[in-house]
């Protein structure tokens, strides 16, 4: 697992690459505020409901939550499944909200 920074993964997002961006975060919060990533629980992770995910399994993932603590968390559990390119959004939306506000 590697840590991507909010600024890193806009730049990249802004360029149009085509990123695996998953958001590991509660429904309710992902309604709140979200990104355009893909809703994936973190509890589904721990639970190996991960589906959605297997055909990604040597793609790079990134991984965001609130704060970047369930992501982190989701990293491990990934990468203990066989997934070999996993990266955690330091901050997670705290830190993209703090840098860019809460508009996408």
């Amino acid at each position: 697992m590697e840590n991507i920074t909010v600024e890193e993964l806009k730049a990249r997002m802004d360029a149009g690459e085509k990123l695996n961006v998953i958001d590991v975060r509660e429904p309710e919060e992902y309604a709140e505020f979200n990104i355009g990533a893909k809703l994936i629980p973190l509890g589904k992770i721990q639970a190996m409901q991960i589906d959605d995910l297997e055909d990604l399994k040597n793609e790079e993932l990134i991984i965001h939550c609130r704060s970047g603590k369930r992501s982190l968390t989701a990293c491990l559990f990934l990468e203990a499944m066989g997934f070999t390119n996993t990266k955690n959004l330091e901050g997670g939306m705290l830190a993209w909200q703090d840098k860019f506000g809460a508009a996408k």
